[in-house]
């Protein structure tokens, strides 16, 4: 990683896989069933769902996409690893993006945050970084804001949307004006 680039902080469920979408496939993205390990360990591995995989749904030109903005791509999903592995080649992505690794998962915050908000501020160690996630509320952004020390947007993406024509000019925008501002 360069570190004069903000970090690209990625979910996959809600912005890569828009798992609530009933039409994804009339927009280009492709289905493919997939076994994460921790979808896998709240299911007995006999179940029904279990054989059949998480249906994960995918659009083969986000990696392109993500690649071509201005950032350092990182992984900040419950995927952890596993992105790498299964969700990076179906989208044009490298298969060694750096990750996340949580200390808890889905751990409830005293102050309503999101589980992942203290973890991630803590990993981006104090470099500009955009996150997108489907379930960032307006109390991480205000903690966020108040706790670290360089610019962070933090964009919700729709979990029947996935990101979108807008989502990536939002990005690209930011990235270009942080780094006019540091100009």
């Amino acid at each position: 990683m360069t570190t004069d680039r903000p970090l690209l902080l990625l979910d996959v469920d809600g912005p890569l896989n828009p798992f609530r979408s009933r039409l994804a496939g009339l927009r280009g993205y492709t289905s493919h069933r997939m076994r994460p390990a921790v979808w896998m360990s709240y299911r007995s591995p006999d179940s029904r769902s279990a054989r059949r995989g998480l249906k994960v749904r995918l659009h083969p030109s986000h990696g392109a996409r993500l690649l071509a903005l201005p950032f350092d791509l990182a992984w900040a999903t419950t995927w952890m690893n596993e992105a790498n592995t299964m969700v990076a080649p179906h989208i044009g992505l490298p298969g060694d993006l750096p990750f996340i690794e949580w200390p808890e998962l889905f751990a409830r915050d005293p102050d309503g945050l999101s589980w992942k908000t203290r973890p991630l501020l803590a990993w981006a160690a104090g470099r500009p970084f955009a996150w997108v996630d489907d379930m960032i509320n307006a109390r991480d952004r205000a903690w966020v804001a108040a706790h670290h020390p360089a610019p962070a947007l933090l964009l919700r993406i729709h979990p029947r949307r996935g990101l979108r024509d807008r989502d990536f000019t939002a990005l690209g925008s930011w990235a270009d004006g942080i780094s006019t501002g540091a100009r």
